[in-house]
């Protein structure tokens, strides 16, 4: 009997992979294959040296050097400045700690042409800075940095708060009557303890970061370029394919490597820690050195994260009020075929039917994974579905173009490839989210329940559904906001009569003039509104409490 139920537990494994996989290989793996051979095959032939004289390219180590130095300096500017804040929030009770938990976490899930046009609003030309005192930070790299440590902030303090709030506080208070000094003890026992969340997170900021597009493309202007941002130039300006499927192996080398040291902090992580409940180890500030570094994390929360957000408001609104608002509503024949107004109704539509795909292809993976006792090849569908949040939007939009253009995939004319390639995002937030949840469904239940005769499909539906509902909610909250937000390969294949709200902000920043740029803002800050109530509502379902994504 062990051995049939054996048997028919991978039967089902294998079946719950198949769509997902299928998925994967139609809509993600296919269209990068097919834009990479474009550009490396000429009559047939792949032209294997173009690799080599691209990079040999001066411009392009470049583009190389710059986009890997920026990414190991903001992921080392975003630990220097968030670590603190994961302490307050672990550590730390104070009045207003779960607002201020959700406020952190707006930038995160706000797109990253939001991001670009808040601080573009805060140091840009005729920003909040420029108008006090005449300092403007725009087409700077620090204006870069400092908006990657504004989108990535919430990364640590969550990943690294979250396991900092369930450390046992007696191992360190032990050590302290040991002899050994708060600054010892910290080194020598919470430190090693939380290693691997640290290392975690900085291979999720460096991942981010290493492939930012949108906001290197607003405020980095022409003097600064990463590899998304020069893919997407040589594909929709200069027209060089090899040199964009160039860039795009790079790339995904990159990520791939990242992906693998990061799969193995994980598995660190998630073994050999003595772990309570969160509830337990926050208490009130106690001397000057806990309120004053409270002091120092809430002004840095001020200054860094409702600063830019306040500033984008303001500027939505300018000095006649509502009057950007108000011009959202008429199409000037220019920039768009539609008013402004209908991306807002076109993102919604699009979300929605991108959260519903990514959900039922996202449980598909996670029922799939549940088992940790799983093979290489079960290990390499996991790290599978975490290739699109870092190989190239830019690519996977370009090559639906080129790629799903013939039957039975012809969709080149078709709405739903919007939401086709908001999902391949999506998923990842999906798996990320349920897997913990239905790894931490006792085994016995299942096997309860097939020895009673229940068919795996059944044990799914009537054991594990009911355990997870309210994280499946919380993951396609994710996927709502992140699919609303998403723009590197919208930009592609969005129709000029069906904009979405990154797209439009794009191109209203594009565009000279002061209505244009006031548009920006205000379809900036309804953009920023709805991933706010969005997250708010993930506050509300969050099946834990240790705040970790």
């Amino acid at each position: 009997m062990e051995r049939v139920r054996s048997v028919r537990g991978s039967a089902a494994r294998l079946g719950l992979m198949a769509v997902p996989v299928a998925f994967f290989a139609a809509f993600f793996a296919y269209p990068v294959a097919a834009i990479v051979a474009r550009g490396l095959k000429v009559d047939g032939a792949w032209r294997l040296g173009r690799i080599g004289e691209v990079l040999g390219q001066s411009d392009v180590r470049q583009v190389l050097w710059f986009t890997t130095w920026q990414a190991v300096a903001s992921t080392a500017l975003t630990l220097l400045i968030a670590l603190p804040g994961a302490y307050a929030f672990a550590r730390l009770d104070f009045p207003g700690k779960q607002v201020l938990r959700a406020v952190v976490t707006v930038p995160f899930v706000l797109p990253t042409v939001v991001v670009g046009t808040a601080f573009l609003a805060l140091v840009g030309r005729g920003g909040l800075l420029d108008e006090l005192w005449g300092v403007r930070l725009d087409t700077t790299v620090w204006a870069i940095l400092l908006a990657h440590v504004f989108f990535n902030y919430a990364v640590v303090v969550r990943t690294v708060g979250g396991l900092w709030s369930q450390l046992d506080p007696r191992q360190e208070e032990a050590a302290r009557m040991l002899g050994a000094s708060r600054l010892k003890a910290w080194r020598q026992v919470t430190l090693p303890a939380l290693a691997p969340a640290v290392a975690a997170a900085a291979l999720m900021v460096f991942l981010f970061t290493f492939t930012s597009f949108g906001v290197v493309q607003i405020l980095g202007g022409p003097a600064f370029s990463t590899l998304e941002v020069e893919i997407y130039r040589q594909t929709s300006q200069v027209f060089d394919l090899s040199t964009a499927a160039v860039l795009t192996l790079v790339q995904f080398v990159a990520v791939a490597a990242v992906l693998v040291v990061h799969a193995w902090t994980v598995r660190r992580r998630e073994t050999g820690l003595r772990l309570v409940d969160a509830a337990t180890t926050a208490r009130r500030p106690r001397g000057a050195g806990q309120w004053a570094l409270l002091a120092g994390v809430l002004v840095t929360v001020a200054g860094l994260i409702l600063l830019p957000l306040a500033v984008l408001v303001e500027r939505s609104l300018g000095a006649s009020g509502l009057g950007y608002y108000r011009a959202l509503t008429r199409a000037d024949g220019g920039t768009f075929l539609v008013p402004p107004i209908e991306a807002i109704g076109n993102s919604l539509q699009y979300a929605v039917a991108a959260t519903a795909i990514a959900v039922v292809i996202g449980g598909l993976a996670a029922a799939a994974l549940t088992r940790r006792d799983a093979g290489r090849f079960v290990r390499g569908f996991d790290a599978l579905l975490m290739l699109p949040l870092g190989v190239s939007a830019v690519t996977v939009g370009f090559g639906f173009l080129i790629a799903l253009d013939e039957p039975p995939l012809d969709l080149r004319s078709s709405w739903i490839l919007v939401p086709l390639a908001q999902a391949l995002v999506g998923v990842p937030f999906v798996v990320r989210t349920m897997l913990p949840v239905l790894r931490a469904v006792d085994v016995r239940l299942r096997e309860a329940a097939s020895v009673l005769g229940a068919s795996p499909w059944r044990v799914w539906r009537e054991v594990d559904l009911p355990m997870v509902r309210r994280a499946l909610l919380v993951a396609a909250g994710f996927a709502f906001a992140v699919s609303l937000g998403e723009f590197g390969a919208t930009v592609f294949i969005a129709r000029p009569d069906s904009p979405t709200l990154p797209v439009a902000v794009a191109r209203l920043l594009g565009r000279p003039g002061e209505m244009n740029y006031g548009q920006a803002m205000a379809l900036s800050t309804i953009l920023m509104l709805v991933c706010a109530v969005a997250l708010v509502v993930l506050e509300r379902l969050r099946t834990d409490r240790t705040g970790e994504f």
